[in-house]
């Protein structure tokens, strides 16, 4: 790579923190449909520049690196080693659900990724427990890997409000897809959710779109 294409290099890469910058000083802030042009630049012309770099310095940063990391083409180990490393600044809803669903390189390498994921199951920390429970909502739900979902989402950390609504909004994709096998889960002694995560999975099920009218009502009937 010679030393003129460099220089131009650094310049675009400049100029996109730039733009970056001057619209997230705005009182309206950046939409999500503008973040994720951004990554998209960003990601085509060297992504590794930007994620090594940024200091997310707001929630808008944080925000464009999980889309620049979700948009990012490389080899699977270099990506969750960037996805590792950018784990302890997840410290919001938005910017955590994000990350896990656009991280699509997890269904071309399912089993890595999974691997990676169990390292994090049994982690105190609030968003690492989210993280896993999005990440097998977003990409996990399929024949081959439904009921080691469950038995993870059944044992993940609910001591905290977000990790909780992660478990209970990942159970409610279950019983959308695998409606006879959810129920049979939830009426069981194998079912350990504690009372608050299962009184929010029971109303995350009712408040679903995927879930029959009949469900509901049975769901309705469950008490923990």
């Amino acid at each position: 790579m010679d030393a003129v294409f460099i220089s131009f290099f650094h310049m675009k890469i400049a100029q996109i923190r730039k733009e970056i910058t001057k619209i997230r000083t705005t009182k309206f802030g950046i939409s999500v449909p503008e973040l994720k042009k951004f990554a998209k630049r960003i990601a085509k012309e060297d992504y590794k520049e930007f994620l090594d770099n940024n200091r997310f310095e707001t929630f808008e940063l944080r925000l464009l690196h999980a889309f620049v990391l979700g948009y990012a083409k490389d080899d699977i180990e270099t990506l969750l080693g960037y996805f590792e490393r950018f784990m302890p600044y997840v410290d919001d809803w938005a910017v955590n659900d994000s990350l896990c669903q656009s991280f699509k390189i997890a269904r071309k390498y399912p089993q890595t990724v999974w691997d990676f994921l169990m390292r994090y199951k049994k982690s105190d920390k609030e968003f690492e427990s989210r993280i896993v429970s999005v990440m097998l909502l977003s990409h996990y739900l399929n024949d081959k890997y439904i009921n080691k979902v469950i038995k993870v989402l059944d044992c993940l950390n609910a001591d905290d409000y977000y990790s909780q609504i992660g478990i209970a909004w990942a159970i409610a994709t279950v019983m959308g897809k695998y409606p006879e096998l959810c129920l049979t889960y939830l009426q069981s002694n194998d079912c350990h959710l504690n009372a608050t995560t299962y009184s929010k999975t029971i109303r995350k099920i009712i408040e679903s779109f995927r879930v029959g009218d009949d469900m509901k009502n049975t769901v309705r009937t469950l008490r923990k």
